[in-house]
Order: structure tokens, then sequence, then C-alpha cells
């Protein structure tokens, strides 16, 4: 039986694990032919998924690797990272340039390389982006930042690809993976971190595939330059917390 995605080829960067393994999982049950490159395999085999070894901060691999590929339907820019490098304190400015250069540049990079591709297939481009381009993100400043270029850069690559290629971005919010802990803490404070999403959980990595595997149906055939929210209703407002006054309603603001 048919999936959503059924024949077509799939590139996952970054898609080992986490976030990305859950997308290329997605992909393959919806029936697509789904590669996935990174640097290192995965830990955890994921069936009908082929890896390819490529370091995605080296562009001339990338254009090697992508020009290479015989076909290209659609391409996850998934691969980035938030480690915690606060602002200041005699911190080194290449630290925050490479997360950059990680999660904004190196997307770009391989949208590049896979546009002729792309372009032939009239296919699709799906960006992992990240809730914390359009919040204060004290801590992974580089990285809010980097992910508000890559919202603001699928919007404009959106028209300019038009007609041929699709580009939209996926705004994610938490996501429980295996490295839930280096962010949260321990089973405690990852469910603490739960009850302040209104859905009461953090997403789970197949929450993103499954919107993944929409956008690059023919389900989405009209649906370019937009950024759908995959946050669980994103997070109670503190401020009602705080309230000490008309608990049960009020004027707003």
């Amino acid at each position: 039986m048919g999936g959503a995605v059924s024949g077509r080829v799939a590139l996952v960067t970054g898609g080992t694990r986490g976030v990305g393994a859950g997308v290329a999982r997605a992909l393959a049950e919806a029936g697509a032919e789904v590669v996935v490159c990174a640097r290192r395999p995965p830990e955890v085999p994921l069936p009908g998924v082929e890896f390819r070894a490529v370091d995605l901060r080296d562009r001339a691999a990338v254009y090697d690797f992508v020009g290479g590929l015989p076909r290209l339907d659609v391409l996850v820019n998934n691969v980035g990272g938030s480690p915690y490098r606060p602002l200041g304190g005699g911190a080194d400015v290449e630290r925050h340039v490479r997360v950059v250069e990680l999660n904004l540049i190196t997307p770009l990079t391989v949208s590049l390389a896979a546009y002729e591709h792309l372009k032939r297939a009239r296919g699709s481009v799906v960006m992992i982006g990240s809730v914390s381009g359009s919040r204060p993100s004290p801590g992974t400043a580089a990285y809010g930042a980097a992910k508000a270029g890559l919202e603001h850069l699928a919007r404009s690559m959106a028209v300019e690809w038009a007609p041929e290629v699709r580009v939209n971005t996926l705004v994610v919010g938490m996501v429980r993976t295996e490295q839930s802990h280096l962010h949260y803490g321990g089973v405690d404070g990852v469910e603490a971190v739960a009850r302040t999403v209104p859905a009461g959980r953090l997403a789970e990595p197949g929450d993103v595939g499954g919107a993944v595997v929409f956008l690059a149906s023919d389900a989405a055939a009209y649906v370019s330059g937009a950024s759908l929210l995959v946050h669980g209703g994103g997070e109670w407002p503190a401020f009602l917390d705080a309230a000490t006054a008309n608990k049960g309603g009020g004027d707003g603001g």
C-alpha cells in the first residue's frame, strides 16, 4: 500500500538520532526512499534508511555528495545543535560563529547544492526551525539567531524558487530525545518542563516526522513559504501564574 510520499527520494541531514531519526523513520514509513547523512552512523538501526557519511561543514564534500545523488525530491534540513554558550564573560566568539554556521550556513549550503535536483523533481525543502528563533534564548543566543535566520531564508527561498520548489519551515518546540536530560535534567526535570506546555508533554520525534511528511506530500501542494508551529500550544504565559487578582477572567492584554 502506498504512502503519502511513495516513490520519492528524501534526504535528511543529521538524521541519525533524535528529531532527525524520527523524521527519517516517518518518511520511510510513508513510502519514501530515505537517505540520511552525518559524520557518524546511527547508533540505533533505522529500517529502510540508507546512511551516508558526510561532514556537512565541508562545503566541497556537500556538493560532491548531493551532486552525486541520482535523484532528490525532498530535502529536510535537520542538522543543527544548541550547545549552552552564554554571551560575554570572555567567551570565544568563534564558538558562537560555529553555532551559526551549523544551524544556518549548512542548511543554506545543502539547499543550494540540491537546487537542480529539486527543480527537476518539482520537489520541496523542509527546514527544521525552532521556537528559539522567535523568543529570547539566553544561553543559546547564537542558536536562536541562526534559527530566526533559517526561517527567513526559507521564506525568501520559497519566493525565488517558485513555482518549481516549495520551501517551508517547521518551528519546533521542546522534543523528548535521548539527549533531553542534558537540557532539562532527569525524569523529574523533563516532567516539570512538560507541565509548562499546554499539550501536557514534550513532542516525540515522530510528531515532527509526521509534520514533515505532510509538508513533503501532495496534501501540501499549495503550501510554500509557511512556518508551521509544532510546539504543543507553546508555553503557558508566566503572568497568569503570577497574577493574584481576577483569577476567573479579565480584560486580557
